[in-house]
């Protein structure tokens, strides 16, 4: 700071010896004594802006000094906060340990209560499952498969896929054929012998759909054509044969239709069935691993009046159908025979698998495309590489429910 005044007075006075008069004005007494004072006025200037400019630095570092030693304070402070609310939070957390544990202390005794009146609910609610499903499959059948005992091709077709079938109940002669796994075109035989004989009359009739259908699950009940609707995973259609018109429509629940019912069967994501209990549908379901799902449907509302898991798989099977409540799947070796059940479900828990004997179709040289149950006449209709067939079914009583 000294040294930057020395320096501006230096040049200050050469700045003044620049504008003094020539040597000859330089012995002017006024002029000199002029110079001189304005000298002096300019040195005490300077001594006063040293001195306060040592005030201020003065000053500066002992502002330096307090606030040091206040940022020292903060800082024993804050360690001195920090240690406390440390020592505060382990507090409450401790007591927190402590409610908890009074807490369980206090539920306990609810929570044993608790579990005795859910469990005791759980028991209520199983029993009455239990009678509704006895109420439910509770029909004037109490049979049991044991076997095919015959074959008999009907007649032979060059569709590798396809369906046949009679009414399910009604005492009509007449059978619907279905050629190939999707359309809107089906045909309708006045009898068997119309079907087997092409040249027998009267002609059969030709029905155009206003949908199509998918796979070869269809089924006649009651004078209704039920259907899974193309395009659509889970739409069944129930179809008036007389009115030939939609009588109505229904979405199954539970994933149906996003996977095939049987890995032989690769055109079938639902398949239809009807035994003595009524309406079927037959489906593989979602996040069980390809396990098969019956649904029992009303078949004058499409409401659905119970579903069950099965234990049987949908990999390696070709075909299943209902017998009297119970569900026989038909699995095959590389969609080859032999034609074995190895899976049956009995909702009711009344067949035990060392009840049955070994089930075996007669070989064929392809899978079945389609084998459907028929209640009325107990039997078996089949679709097989081309061929129409009719398995004759030999059946025993199942053991009474205790």
């Amino acid at each position: 700071m000294m040294l930057s005044l020395q320096r501006a007075s230096a040049f200050l006075i050469l700045f003044l010896v620049a504008f003094l008069p020539p040597p000859q004005c330089a012995q002017d007494p006024g002029m000199v004594h002029y110079i001189y004072q304005r000298f002096r006025v300019l040195e005490q200037g300077l001594e006063k802006c040293t001195e306060a400019t040592r005030a201020y630095i003065q000053d500066f570092q002992e502002f330096s000094k307090n606030i040091s030693a206040l940022l020292g304070r903060c800082q024993t402070y804050t360690s001195e906060y920090k240690s406390a609310v440390h020592n505060l939070a382990l507090r409450v957390e401790r007591a927190q340990r402590e409610v908890d544990y009074l807490e369980y202390l206090r539920e306990e005794d609810g929570c044993r209560e608790s579990e005795d009146k859910t469990l005791a609910e759980e028991l209520v609610q199983e029993a009455e499952e239990e009678k509704m499903i006895r109420t439910l499959l509770n029909a004037s059948c109490d049979n049991m498969l044991m076997g095919i005992k015959s074959l008999k091709i009907v007649k032979k077709t060059t569709d590798t896929d396809g369906s046949w079938m009679k009414d399910a109940v009604s005492d009509s002669p007449k059978v619907y054929f279905f050629i190939g796994s999707r359309g809107n075109t089906f045909w309708e035989f006045a009898n068997i012998r119309a079907f087997v004989e092409d040249s027998t009359k009267p002609a059969p009739r030709k029905l155009i759909l206003t949908q199509s259908w998918q796979g070869t699950g269809q089924v006649i009940y009651k004078g209704f054509l039920f259907f899974h609707n193309q395009g659509t995973p889970n739409e069944i259609i129930k179809y008036n044969l007389q009115k030939r018109t939609v009588e109505d429509r229904m979405l199954l629940p539970g994933g149906a239709g996003r996977a095939l019912v049987y890995q032989h069967s690769p055109s079938t994501y639902i398949d239809l069935a009807v035994d003595e209990h009524g309406l079927w549908a037959i489906h593989s379901g979602p996040g069980i691993q390809g396990h098969l799902v019956i649904t029992k449907i009303e078949p004058g509302t499409l409401g659905v009046e119970h579903s069950w898991d099965t234990p049987c798989r949908s990999q390696d099977a070709e075909a299943s159908f209902l017998l009297c409540g119970v569900l026989y799947v038909v699995y095959s070796s590389g969609g080859h025979g032999p034609h074995r059940i190895n899976c049956v479900y009995d909702p009711l828990g009344t067949i035990n698998e060392e009840d049955l004997p070994k089930l075996f179709f007669p070989r064929r040289p392809r899978s079945h495309s389609m084998i459907h149950y028929n209640p009325r006449d107990k039997q078996l209709y089949a679709w097989n590489d081309g061929n129409q067939i009719i398995y004759k079914v030999q059946t025993k009583r199942k053991q009474p429910l205790e």
